[in-house]
């Protein structure tokens, strides 16, 4: 278990390299916290001595460990959210984007949003049984399944566990529609169910990438594709007939903001027809965690960012309202919600709303039976 203590004031707890986050505060359903004290026992090493252990800060190894699920598709109501059902084959996600809203949700397992989002996973290898059983329930409704709603789909350990492909064949066997949002360029590996899938217009497919800036990325966004990579997947995704658009998210107020029509552009060159875009969002632990990383990565503007964060927040760190959550308001937010009309018509964007997928060719998958099937 990594070591949940946050390093005393005056001390900013230093980038891990290839993490987002910088410290494990306990989530807020703790009883305790932790803190470090400095008693007057310890000093700096000196010249020719090795640095003491607890000066040096740990790289944590990733862990997954099995989980089975008791259900598989989440069902949404929320009026800002484009769909009403959704899986997460994971939780926690390696590409420990600081951003992420996700976060705060593994202080339901009594794991910290911060280091132990990107580090403590859990994978639900029973995904595509559960699946088959929901979606033969008498009763189911079809509608769109989105995958990728609070963890990334293709994070880097879906290479060993496969879970998202194991997904994907169920639904294209039952003819099911499913839409897609990921930072990773691995989807592509699985063209093979995707083409065929979109043929019978079954999938969509959106890459998220908010900055073109490597170097950015590899601190923000540490795990996840260089953002050329994911505008290269739109293109070979969108080759292969299978529809890919773009999300310019999150939008973070003087960090990444200045990028989002070069997004535009350069997504539509790759064949991108359908774009939308987010702002910052900062619950519970993550305000935390977001200042952090400000502080140790971009301290001149860190102070920056988070006034135009409050101003399209009606002055506060986050608005968890429907409608203001995933747009902002104010002056700022109306001036980044021109910008994206602009460009997206400049570079023959569609409305995000006007994609229809089919869900009259859905057949209820038949679960396996120990006497075979006689037709």
């Amino acid at each position: 278990m990594l070591d949940r203590s946050v390093p005393p004031p005056g001390s900013p707890p230093s980038p891990l390299k290839g993490r987002g986050a910088l410290s494990n505060p306990e989530g807020r359903f703790e009883a305790t916290t932790h803190t470090l004290e400095d008693d007057g026992w310890s000093r700096p090493a000196e010249a020719g001595e090795e640095a003491a252990i607890d000066a040096t800060p740990s790289r944590p190894a990733t862990t997954v460990s099995i989980e089975r699920a008791r259900s598989i598709i989440s069902r949404n109501d929320s009026p800002d959210v484009p769909f009403e059902q959704s899986i997460n084959p994971y939780r926690g996600c390696e590409h420990g984007c600081i951003y992420c809203f996700a976060r705060p949700s593994h202080a339901f397992l009594n794991l910290s949003p911060g280091l132990d989002f990107e580090t403590r996973l859990f994978a639900k290898t029973n995904a595509a049984g559960q699946l088959v059983r929901e979606l033969g329930r008498p009763g189911y409704r079809c509608a769109p399944i989105n995958l990728g709603a609070n963890t990334d789909p293709y994070q880097p350990v879906e290479r060993r566990y496969r879970i998202t492909r194991e997904i994907l064949e169920v639904l294209a066997r039952a003819n099911h529609p499913c839409t897609i949002v990921t930072k990773n360029a691995l989807v592509e590996r699985d063209l093979d169910i995707l083409a065929p899938m979109a043929q019978r217009r079954l999938v969509h497919v959106f890459l998220s990438c908010s900055h073109l800036d490597n170097q950015l990325a590899a601190k923000l966004e540490p795990r996840a594709s260089a953002p050329h990579r994911r505008i290269k997947a739109i293109g070979r995704l969108n080759e292969a007939g299978v529809p890919c658009g773009v999300l310019v998210a999150p939008i973070i107020p003087a960090l990444n903001d200045r990028d989002m029509e070069h997004v535009l552009e350069a997504a539509a060159a790759a064949g991108a027809r359908v774009a939308g875009y987010t702002t910052l969002r900062l619950p519970h632990e993550l305000k935390q965690l977001f200042r952090e990383w400000l502080e140790a990565h971009v301290p001149q503007r860190a102070a920056h960012v988070m006034s135009l964060v409050r101003q399209i927040n009606g002055g506060r760190d986050y608005d968890s309202r429907f409608h203001a959550r995933m747009r902002g308001h104010g002056e700022f937010a109306r001036l980044i919600a021109r910008r994206f009309e602009v460009a997206c018509t400049r570079y023959g964007y569609t409305r995000r709303g006007g994609l229809q997928l089919d869900c009259s060719r859905f057949t209820p998958p038949q679960p396996a039976s120990p006497q075979g099937e006689l037709f």
